[in-house]
């Protein structure tokens, strides 16, 4: 038995509630909306369908409602909207946040809290600063969707699955996010010896150098902002991210993602929230995995959390 909350019945919070259904991640789900009957409506669309596949509770309620909650996602806030950047919203959400922690702590103070409003390092770091929560209870989705888009584009110029490629996205989930090419591989051989190695050499078109790479990482950082264009909103991608968070929690055999946690030193960085690869685990946040990374990316590193510091410098 599991009991997951969604704070939030916007687009990605009903997506998500809908996506653990289907999954049948959780046995009981909580919507929880300032909107109660945005609540009460998506709730009851995703419960009607329920048994259609495995037998979850899906309702309605307010923030008592969330006692026993094995996890907590908070989603809401408002959204990005069309040429807006992630870091523009922040004073906004982090209004919210601030409004929702001692709202919902108190009634689930032994949950694992995820949050996925933007932006989220910046709120996964006021988050911890207002929850009063063990870290290791506090995960921010961080970069886990963009290291998915990255993957996925890699598997389609590389012609192979993307559970075959190993390439991850570090930093913000933002614009300062990059990629740390030295540990990028392709079925254990690193991507550019892959693209000259392969079973399918000749018609891989990576070109091993600066532009290939850079092309990449553009695509990986508008796509996002490109489906905001073509549709409004993002929520499908990111709900799935999100279910396999919950899931990699629930497994508890310890799984290495890209999301957003406290950094206390590591790379030489201190008292900031952004994405390195993190041991999730049933308990939450179990430890960072400390890749080598060349000089460049740890400069790429600094340069991220000092661009998130500089937000936070300037919220109340």
């Amino acid at each position: 038995m599991s009991k997951i909350t969604v704070i939030g019945a916007g687009s990605v919070g009903a997506a998500i509630a809908n996506d653990l259904t289907i999954q049948g991640i959780a046995s009981e789900i909580v919507l929880i909306d300032i909107n109660a009957q945005k609540a009460r409506g998506e709730a009851l669309d995703i419960y009607q369908g329920a048994h259609f596949g495995t037998p979850t509770i899906v309702r309605p309620g307010d923030y008592p409602d969330a006692e026993g909650s094995d996890v907590v996602i908070i989603t809401s806030g408002l959204p990005r909207k069309p040429g807006q950047t992630r870091l523009e919203l922040a004073q906004s959400n982090v209004n919210i946040i601030k409004q929702i922690a001692p709202q919902v702590v108190p009634h689930a103070p032994n949950a694992i809290y995820i949050i996925v409003s933007n932006p989220v390092d910046v709120l996964t770091y006021v988050f911890h600063k207002v929850s009063g929560l063990p870290e290791k209870q506090i995960i921010g989705s961080g970069t886990i969707l963009d290291t998915s888009r990255l993957q996925a584009q890699l598997a389609k110029l590389f012609h192979v699955s993307p559970k075959n490629v190993h390439a991850h996205v570090y930093g913000e989930h933002g614009d300062s996010s990059f990629v740390p090419w030295s540990l990028a591989n392709i079925s254990n051989n690193h991507i550019d010896y892959y693209a000259t190695h392969s079973p399918d050499a000749d018609r891989i078109t990576w070109t091993c150098d600066e532009a290939a790479r850079a092309e990449v990482e553009e695509y990986v950082r508008t796509s996002g902002a490109q489906v905001i264009k073509d549709k409004g909103a993002t929520f499908f991608a990111v709900a799935m991210s999100v279910c396999h968070i919950c899931k990699c929690i629930f497994s508890g055999a310890g799984t290495a993602l890209t999301v957003s946690t406290m950094m206390h030193g590591e790379y030489g960085i201190d008292d900031v929230c952004l994405s390195v690869l993190t041991i999730v685990d049933r308990n939450g946040v179990r430890g960072k995995i400390m890749n080598a990374l060349t000089e460049d990316e740890v400069a790429k590193l600094h340069n991220s959390a000092n661009r998130l510091k500089e937000v936070i410098s300037h919220i109340e």
